[in-house]
């Protein structure tokens, strides 16, 4: 989320106008979200629009206050598709009780919801309203659509983890496909077009290589957050993948291969001027362990452990507890 769409959200709200959604802004409405629920589309965004008015203004300033202050926050939209369902709604035999009150009203509502689950809306949601407000936690909520009447959408307030594929092998076409779905921004390295393509990788960003090889790796700047994933085909370039990972600080560094493959690299990094400080800090191989051995199954394991990384990146050891307590773990 860009801080200029926040504040023109803000100035128009204060000015008594009608402020401007931009659907880049809010992806989850844009035509091609259609099929992921078909009770949100370009519409939608522009009927919430012309519904906001100066009770909102709290909501988009406690998303501007978190967005300067890199808080895990976002911006959650209520999109009620049948007023008399929403409302009407009551307790089944299987989800928590919230009480014989369904929905508070049959509106649509913008509201502010952080992880530490404080809400910020113009108007008083009902209990059951606010379980699925604080849902919007996850993401793409699981309970979405749970309830008849009504919708839940999101859009965080943060930057997105990059995942660094270093090379365009059919293992990383899995990755990058996977890894996308799960909401990582995804940046693919190599030096073939004929593995690195817009069909094999249709969301990724593509950074061809020149030379045949990955020597132009070393003027191509990396960033401390990366999580980097060294899956170059036939391993030939994972040394130089694993140095330029160590020597831009990567967060995360993981490097496909068998033990016999990885000690040679060892002593090739470690030539190039890495320490066995530096190597230890090489996941290999990458992924989680369970068996997987084709391309589509490294890549669930590989994607697994990077959701893992972000988590506990994300929450400190006390809200991971929280976290595993509440679900009976």
């Amino acid at each position: 989320m860009e801080r200029a769409i926040l504040e023109s959200i803000i100035a128009d709200l204060k000015a008594g106008t009608t402020p401007t959604l931009p659907l880049e802004a809010f992806p989850a409405f844009a035509a091609q979200a259609e099929s992921a629920n078909p009770h949100v589309d370009p519409t939608t965004l522009s009927a919430i629009a012309a519904s906001l008015g100066p009770a909102d203004l709290p909501t988009f300033e406690r998303a501007l206050q978190a967005l300067d202050e890199g808080d895990l926050a976002w911006l959650g939209f209520k999109v009620v598709y049948d007023p008399q369902a929403a409302m009407a709604n009551v307790d089944n035999e299987v989800t928590k009780r919230y009480g014989h009150q369904g929905s508070a009203d049959g509106d649509n509502l913008v509201f502010f919801c952080n992880d530490a689950k404080e809400i910020v809306a113009s108007r008083e949601p009902s209990p059951r309203d606010i379980f699925q407000m604080k849902d919007v936690t996850r993401g793409p909520s699981m309970h979405n659509d749970q309830f008849d009447g009504l919708t839940w959408v999101s859009q965080p307030l943060f930057e997105p983890v990059r995942v660094v594929l270093l090379g365009a092998s059919d293992a990383a076409a899995e990755v990058a496909a996977l890894a996308d779905h799960v909401g990582f921004t995804v940046t693919v390295m190599d030096y073939d077009p004929a593995f690195l393509n817009e069909e094999r990788f249709p969301h990724a960003e593509r950074i061809m290589l020149h030379g045949g090889n990955f020597d132009e790796l070393s003027n191509i700047p990396g960033h401390p957050g990366d999580y980097v994933c060294v899956l170059t085909r036939g391993h030939m370039f994972d040394p130089q993948g694993c140095v330029w990972a160590v020597q831009n600080g990567a967060h995360y560094i993981g490097m496909m291969g068998c033990a016999g493959k990885n000690s040679t690299v060892h002593d090739l990094v470690i030539d190039a001027g890495l320490t066995e400080e530096d190597w230890e800090r090489i996941k290999r191989p990458i992924g989680l362990a369970f068996g997987a051995k084709t391309p589509a199954e490294l890549a669930i394991a590989i994607v697994g452990e990077l959701v893992d990384v972000r988590y506990k990146e994300r929450y400190s050891p006390e809200a991971q507890k929280r976290h595993e307590d509440s679900l009976g773990r």
